[in-house]
Protein backbone atom coordinates (compact mmCIF):
# COMPACT_ATOMS: atom_id res chain seq x y z
CA UNK A 1 0.00 0.00 0.00
CA UNK A 2 1.17 3.53 -0.78
CA UNK A 3 2.44 5.85 1.92
CA UNK A 4 0.55 9.14 1.56
CA UNK A 5 2.26 12.33 2.65
CA UNK A 6 1.16 15.97 2.62
CA UNK A 7 3.71 18.68 2.01
CA UNK A 8 2.17 21.48 4.03
CA UNK A 9 2.90 24.83 5.63
CA UNK A 10 0.39 27.68 5.71
CA UNK A 11 3.21 30.17 5.22
CA UNK A 12 3.74 30.94 1.55
CA UNK A 13 7.10 30.94 -0.21
CA UNK A 14 8.73 28.28 1.95
CA UNK A 15 9.46 25.80 -0.81
CA UNK A 16 6.43 23.47 -0.54
CA UNK A 17 6.02 23.00 -4.27
CA UNK A 18 9.78 22.77 -4.92
CA UNK A 19 9.94 20.09 -2.23
CA UNK A 20 6.92 18.14 -3.51
CA UNK A 21 8.12 18.11 -7.14
CA UNK A 22 11.76 17.32 -6.38
CA UNK A 23 10.98 14.71 -3.73
CA UNK A 24 8.72 13.00 -6.29
CA UNK A 25 11.53 13.05 -8.86
CA UNK A 26 14.10 11.96 -6.27
CA UNK A 27 11.95 9.00 -5.24
CA UNK A 28 11.36 8.08 -8.90
CA UNK A 29 15.15 7.94 -9.39
CA UNK A 30 15.18 5.38 -6.58
CA UNK A 31 12.69 3.25 -8.57
CA UNK A 32 9.73 4.19 -6.38
CA UNK A 33 6.28 4.50 -7.98
CA UNK A 34 5.07 8.02 -7.22
CA UNK A 35 1.86 10.01 -7.63
CA UNK A 36 2.08 13.78 -7.07
CA UNK A 37 -1.26 15.43 -6.26
CA UNK A 38 -1.39 19.18 -6.93
CA UNK A 39 -3.94 20.72 -4.54
CA UNK A 40 -2.97 24.33 -5.19
CA UNK A 41 -5.15 26.33 -7.66
CA UNK A 42 -1.98 28.08 -8.86
CA UNK A 43 -0.96 24.76 -10.43
CA UNK A 44 2.76 25.34 -9.87
CA UNK A 45 3.51 21.68 -9.11
CA UNK A 46 1.73 20.75 -12.34
CA UNK A 47 3.85 23.18 -14.37
CA UNK A 48 7.03 22.25 -12.48
CA UNK A 49 6.48 18.63 -13.49
CA UNK A 50 6.36 19.69 -17.16
CA UNK A 51 2.58 19.52 -17.64
CA UNK A 52 0.73 22.40 -19.29
CA UNK A 53 -2.11 23.33 -16.94
CA UNK A 54 -3.85 25.34 -19.68
CA UNK A 55 -4.57 22.28 -21.83
CA UNK A 56 -5.80 19.82 -19.20
CA UNK A 57 -8.85 17.75 -20.11
CA UNK A 58 -9.40 16.63 -16.53
CA UNK A 59 -7.85 17.75 -13.25
CA UNK A 60 -8.08 17.34 -9.48
CA UNK A 61 -11.10 19.69 -9.63
CA UNK A 62 -13.23 17.10 -11.45
CA UNK A 63 -11.94 14.33 -9.17
CA UNK A 64 -12.89 16.19 -5.97
CA UNK A 65 -16.37 16.95 -7.28
CA UNK A 66 -16.96 13.36 -8.41
CA UNK A 67 -17.03 14.21 -12.12
CA UNK A 68 -13.99 12.05 -12.99
CA UNK A 69 -12.05 9.10 -11.61
CA UNK A 70 -8.49 9.75 -10.49
CA UNK A 71 -7.22 7.05 -12.86
CA UNK A 72 -8.68 8.99 -15.80
CA UNK A 73 -7.36 12.39 -14.66
CA UNK A 74 -3.74 11.53 -13.83
CA UNK A 75 -1.02 12.54 -16.29
CA UNK A 76 2.55 11.27 -16.68
CA UNK A 77 5.46 13.63 -16.01
CA UNK A 78 7.96 12.42 -18.60
CA UNK A 79 10.74 14.65 -17.24
CA UNK A 80 10.23 13.51 -13.64
CA UNK A 81 9.17 9.87 -14.29
CA UNK A 82 6.16 10.06 -11.94
CA UNK A 83 2.38 10.51 -12.28
CA UNK A 84 0.61 13.79 -11.52
CA UNK A 85 -2.97 14.60 -10.58
CA UNK A 86 -2.81 18.10 -12.04
CA UNK A 87 -4.47 21.37 -11.01
CA UNK A 88 -5.42 24.64 -12.65
CA UNK A 89 -7.43 27.75 -11.75
CA UNK A 90 -10.72 25.84 -11.81
CA UNK A 91 -9.70 24.38 -8.47
CA UNK A 92 -10.22 27.76 -6.78
CA UNK A 93 -13.98 27.27 -7.24
CA UNK A 94 -13.97 23.79 -5.74
CA UNK A 95 -13.99 25.04 -2.14
CA UNK A 96 -17.36 26.76 -2.61
CA UNK A 97 -18.85 23.85 -4.55
CA UNK A 98 -17.66 21.28 -1.98
CA UNK A 99 -19.56 22.96 0.87
CA UNK A 100 -22.78 21.25 -0.28
CA UNK A 101 -21.23 17.80 -0.68
CA UNK A 102 -21.37 14.91 1.76
CA UNK A 103 -18.11 13.87 3.39
CA UNK A 104 -16.49 16.94 1.84
CA UNK A 105 -13.23 16.77 3.81
CA UNK A 106 -12.59 13.18 2.67
CA UNK A 107 -13.18 13.48 -1.08
CA UNK A 108 -9.47 13.22 -1.91
CA UNK A 109 -8.95 10.28 0.47
CA UNK A 110 -11.70 8.32 -1.29
CA UNK A 111 -10.29 9.18 -4.74
CA UNK A 112 -6.74 8.10 -3.84
CA UNK A 113 -8.03 4.80 -2.41
CA UNK A 114 -9.01 3.72 -5.94
CA UNK A 115 -5.38 3.87 -7.21
CA UNK A 116 -3.40 3.38 -4.01
CA UNK A 117 -2.08 -0.04 -5.01
CA UNK A 118 -0.43 1.50 -8.11
CA UNK A 119 2.06 3.50 -6.02
CA UNK A 120 4.69 3.34 -3.30
CA UNK A 121 4.32 7.04 -2.45
CA UNK A 122 1.57 9.61 -2.90
CA UNK A 123 2.74 13.21 -2.29
CA UNK A 124 0.18 15.99 -1.89
CA UNK A 125 1.23 19.60 -2.53
CA UNK A 126 -1.08 21.71 -0.36
CA UNK A 127 -1.93 25.40 -0.87
CA UNK A 128 -0.46 27.97 1.56
CA UNK A 129 -3.63 28.28 3.67
CA UNK A 130 -5.62 26.14 6.07
CA UNK A 131 -8.51 25.75 3.63
CA UNK A 132 -10.92 22.98 2.64
CA UNK A 133 -8.33 21.87 0.06
CA UNK A 134 -5.60 21.60 2.70
CA UNK A 135 -8.05 19.80 4.99
CA UNK A 136 -8.68 17.25 2.21
CA UNK A 137 -4.94 16.71 1.95
CA UNK A 138 -4.53 16.25 5.71
CA UNK A 139 -7.48 13.83 5.88
CA UNK A 140 -6.04 11.72 3.05
CA UNK A 141 -2.49 11.53 4.43
CA UNK A 142 -0.65 9.23 6.78
CA UNK A 143 1.75 12.01 7.66
CA UNK A 144 2.89 15.58 7.04
CA UNK A 145 6.24 16.80 5.73
CA UNK A 146 6.78 20.42 6.78
CA UNK A 147 9.32 22.37 4.71
CA UNK A 148 10.52 25.47 6.51
CA UNK A 149 13.13 28.16 6.29
CA UNK A 150 15.37 28.66 9.30
CA UNK A 151 14.15 32.13 10.22
CA UNK A 152 12.18 33.63 13.10
CA UNK A 153 8.79 34.01 11.35
CA UNK A 154 8.90 30.38 10.25
CA UNK A 155 8.89 29.30 13.91
CA UNK A 156 5.83 31.48 14.56
CA UNK A 157 3.82 29.81 11.79
CA UNK A 158 4.95 26.34 12.79
CA UNK A 159 3.02 26.32 16.08
CA UNK A 160 -0.25 27.13 14.21
CA UNK A 161 0.33 24.27 11.79
CA UNK A 162 1.18 21.79 14.55
CA UNK A 163 -2.07 22.74 16.35
CA UNK A 164 -4.07 22.21 13.15
CA UNK A 165 -2.48 18.79 12.62
CA UNK A 166 -3.36 17.85 16.21
CA UNK A 167 -7.01 18.86 15.66
CA UNK A 168 -7.27 16.89 12.40
CA UNK A 169 -5.65 13.90 14.12
CA UNK A 170 -8.15 14.09 16.99
CA UNK A 171 -11.33 14.65 14.98
CA UNK A 172 -10.91 13.46 11.40
CA UNK A 173 -7.79 11.37 10.75
CA UNK A 174 -6.32 9.37 13.64
CA UNK A 175 -3.51 8.10 11.35
CA UNK A 176 -2.12 11.59 10.77
CA UNK A 177 1.21 12.54 12.29
CA UNK A 178 4.16 14.79 11.59
CA UNK A 179 6.75 12.80 9.64
CA UNK A 180 9.36 15.48 9.86
CA UNK A 181 10.55 19.04 9.39
CA UNK A 182 12.65 19.72 6.32
CA UNK A 183 15.04 22.66 6.46
CA UNK A 184 14.98 24.36 3.03
CA UNK A 185 16.66 27.37 1.37
CA UNK A 186 19.35 26.95 4.00
CA UNK A 187 22.26 29.38 4.00
CA UNK A 188 24.98 28.23 6.43
CA UNK A 189 26.67 31.64 6.24
CA UNK A 190 23.79 33.21 8.20
CA UNK A 191 24.13 32.94 11.96
CA UNK A 192 20.33 33.12 12.39
CA UNK A 193 19.84 30.10 10.11
CA UNK A 194 22.22 28.07 12.23
CA UNK A 195 20.56 29.23 15.47
CA UNK A 196 17.03 28.37 14.28
CA UNK A 197 18.26 25.04 12.89
CA UNK A 198 19.77 24.19 16.30
CA UNK A 199 16.52 25.22 18.03
CA UNK A 200 14.50 22.92 15.76
CA UNK A 201 16.80 19.97 16.48
CA UNK A 202 16.63 20.68 20.21
CA UNK A 203 12.83 20.95 20.29
CA UNK A 204 11.77 18.34 17.71
CA UNK A 205 14.66 15.87 17.94
CA UNK A 206 14.45 13.09 15.36
CA UNK A 207 11.40 14.73 13.76
CA UNK A 208 13.90 17.00 11.98
CA UNK A 209 15.15 15.36 8.79
CA UNK A 210 18.92 14.91 8.61
CA UNK A 211 18.95 16.19 5.02
CA UNK A 212 19.19 19.98 4.64
CA UNK A 213 18.22 21.61 1.33
CA UNK A 214 20.57 24.50 0.50
CA UNK A 215 19.56 27.72 -1.23
CA UNK A 216 20.23 26.86 -4.88
CA UNK A 217 19.78 28.82 -8.13
CA UNK A 218 19.39 25.69 -10.28
CA UNK A 219 16.34 24.57 -8.28
CA UNK A 220 14.77 27.98 -8.88
CA UNK A 221 15.52 27.89 -12.63
CA UNK A 222 14.17 24.39 -13.27
CA UNK A 223 10.39 25.16 -13.28
CA UNK A 224 10.79 27.60 -16.19
CA UNK A 225 12.05 24.61 -18.23
CA UNK A 226 9.13 22.44 -17.07
CA UNK A 227 11.41 20.05 -15.22
CA UNK A 228 12.12 19.13 -11.59
CA UNK A 229 15.51 20.43 -10.43
CA UNK A 230 16.56 16.82 -9.83
CA UNK A 231 16.23 16.17 -13.58
CA UNK A 232 17.25 19.63 -14.81
CA UNK A 233 20.70 19.56 -13.19
CA UNK A 234 21.26 16.33 -11.23
CA UNK A 235 24.78 17.42 -10.24
CA UNK A 236 23.67 20.67 -8.54
CA UNK A 237 23.80 20.89 -4.77
CA UNK A 238 20.03 21.35 -4.55
CA UNK A 239 19.28 18.29 -6.71
CA UNK A 240 21.77 16.18 -4.77
CA UNK A 241 20.09 17.24 -1.52
CA UNK A 242 16.62 16.22 -2.76
CA UNK A 243 17.95 12.87 -4.00
CA UNK A 244 19.43 12.35 -0.52
CA UNK A 245 16.10 13.38 1.01
CA UNK A 246 14.31 10.79 -1.15
CA UNK A 247 16.67 8.11 0.16
CA UNK A 248 16.06 9.30 3.74
CA UNK A 249 12.28 9.06 3.18
CA UNK A 250 12.56 5.49 1.83
CA UNK A 251 14.63 4.63 4.89
CA UNK A 252 12.26 6.37 7.30
CA UNK A 253 9.09 4.60 6.13
CA UNK A 254 10.63 1.25 7.04
CA UNK A 255 10.00 2.17 10.67
CA UNK A 256 6.84 4.15 9.95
Amino acid sequence: MAKIFCVANQKGGVGKTTTAVNLAAGLARLDQRVLLVDLDPQGNATMGAGINKATLEKSVYEVLLGMAELAAARVRSESGRFDVLPANRELAGAEVEMVELDNREKRLKDAIASVESDYDFVLIDCPPALSMLTLNGLCAAHGVIIPMQCEYYALEGLSDLVNTIKKVHAKLNPELKIIGLLRVMFDPRMTLSQQVSAQLEQHFGDKVFRTIIPRNVRLAEAPSYGMPGVTFDPASKGAQAYIAFGAEMVDRIKTF
